[in-house]
């Protein structure tokens, strides 16, 4: 058909025209060319396609059959080239984006909310999953691009990070005074007991498991913005400094490592990038929790941290809010956990569309 399309275009230029003489003039082509062209393809189709006479040309019944199938798929021919103009013009398009939970509610909205505004007639869709998820979906078409903490990539997949963030450990006030209380002899128990037998779901106590004998697994990854510290911890302390309990001046004092090895540890999950870069911090530092509660949200980690629950491992740029207006408090570290990007990846091996082109240059990759 593709060898023919030529064909069909003198076809249906001298259907509408109704004269060889005519469609000449409109094709730019002389009248034997045109016949020739007629004659070839009716004897492909081997059918008839138009009545010759002294006035002119009209078509068969055959002819009329072909000639409205033709003219169909020239309409659409129109359509199409009409509807990429307004593509261009307008600013038309569609953009698939892969992103955690906390990473297109902390990062990625700010993004979306003033571009949306400046493209209109640009339509998202969102798919909300771990790192490893959305590198799959990138890397299989799926998605045109994911919003991910820096980790290994597939080849042919690019990496352009935006953001730097910071993780950091934090407990509420009240949660740092029971806790100097049951180290000073007081009430000792078990929160893992008392949280197993309330909350189901997304928390799992892990007694005794141990930090050494972590898994790494896949990534879900939390983002954050710059802005907030550039040093990335809190200056002049050391993860086995001592912290002095101002609200219990006879108490004695206790240490970082005291608090990380003796409370109850509440992190992501394992199968989760931010997970295994804590892991991994924390065995560097010979640190070993022997109560761990994983939790698959970040925000949920904040929230359990201020109603006391627990030590929680989070993103110091997620958790701002709580941290500037005391609800929690950010233990101190000498050595700090090292900071990490979040940038967006897509594929560098495909032409990307001209709303990706846009989407791209205004955050800055």
């Amino acid at each position: 058909m593709i060898s023919n399309l030529n064909n069909y275009v003198i076809f249906h230029t001298v259907a509408k025209a109704g004269n060889i003489s005519k469609a000449a003039n409109q094709l730019y082509i002389s009248q034997p060319a045109i016949s020739k062209a007629i004659s070839k393809l009716e004897e492909e189709l081997v059918t008839a396609l138009f009545n010759r006479s002294s006035r002119g040309v009209t078509l068969t019944e055959e002819g009329q059959v072909l000639y409205e199938y033709v003219e169909r798929a020239f309409d659409s021919l129109n359509m199409g080239e009409e509807n990429l103009k307004n593509y261009k013009e307008l600013g038309i398009g569609h953009i698939r984006i892969g992103v955690s939970t906390s990473l297109c509610k902390h990062i990625l909205l700010d993004y979306l909310k003033d571009f949306i505004k400046e493209n209109p007639n640009i339509k998202f869709s969102i798919d909300c999953h771990s790192t490893l998820n959305t590198i799959k979906l990138l890397k299989n078409d799926d998605i045109d691009i994911g919003l991910i903490c820096n980790t290994e990539l597939p080849k042919g997949i690019v990496y352009s990070p935006v953001k730097e963030i910071h993780d950091v450990f934090v407990a509420s006030p009240e949660y740092l005074d029971n806790f100097y209380e049951r180290a000073n002899g007081r009430d000792q128990y078990s929160f893992a007991d008392e949280l197993s037998g309330n909350i189901k779901g997304n928390i799992i106590p892990l007694l005794n498991s141990g930090l050494a004998s972590a898994t790494h697994g896949d990534a879900t990854d939390q983002g954050a913005d710059k802005k907030s510290r550039d040093n990335g911890h809190s200056s002049g302390v050391s993860a086995s400094t001592t912290i002095h309990n101002s609200s219990n001046s006879g108490m004695s004092n206790i240490s970082t490592v005291n608090i990380l090895e003796g409370s109850n540890l509440m992190v992501l999950e394992e199968a989760n990038v931010t997970r295994t870069h804590v892991d991994e911090y924390l065995r560097s530092q010979g640190i070993s929790c022997s109560q761990v509660l994983e939790i698959n949200n970040m925000d949920l980690l904040i929230d359990f941290a201020a109603i006391g629950m627990g030590v929680a491992s989070v993103v110091r740029e997620f958790a701002h809010e709580q941290l500037s207006s005391g609800v929690i408090t950010e233990l101190p570290l000498d050595t700090p956990i090292p900071s990490r990007s979040v940038g967006f990846a897509y594929s560098g091996m495909k032409n990307q569309s001209t709303a990706m082109k846009k989407f791209m240059e205004w955050v800055g990759v």
